[in-house]
């Protein structure tokens, strides 16, 4: 497992506005950070497979 950060994201072409990933998280609309740290200044990373997943599925709607 391989855990990623906001400039990872950037470079897969995921917009990173804090606010609006976390929204996209609270729907079930996006994977969940895991959070290394306590408090709002923790550190987030998400698991790349999940968001490569993400990507792929969003493609595949498209397709369809």
């Amino acid at each position: 497992m391989r855990l990623i950060d906001e400039n990872a994201l950037k470079e897969k072409g995921i917009p990173c506005h804090r606010v609006h990933l976390d929204r996209l998280a609270h729907r079930g609309k996006f994977p969940k950070p895991v959070k290394l740290g306590e408090g709002r200044g923790g550190r987030r990373r998400w698991i790349e497979e999940e968001v490569d997943d993400w990507i792929a599925a969003r493609a595949a709607a498209r397709s369809a």
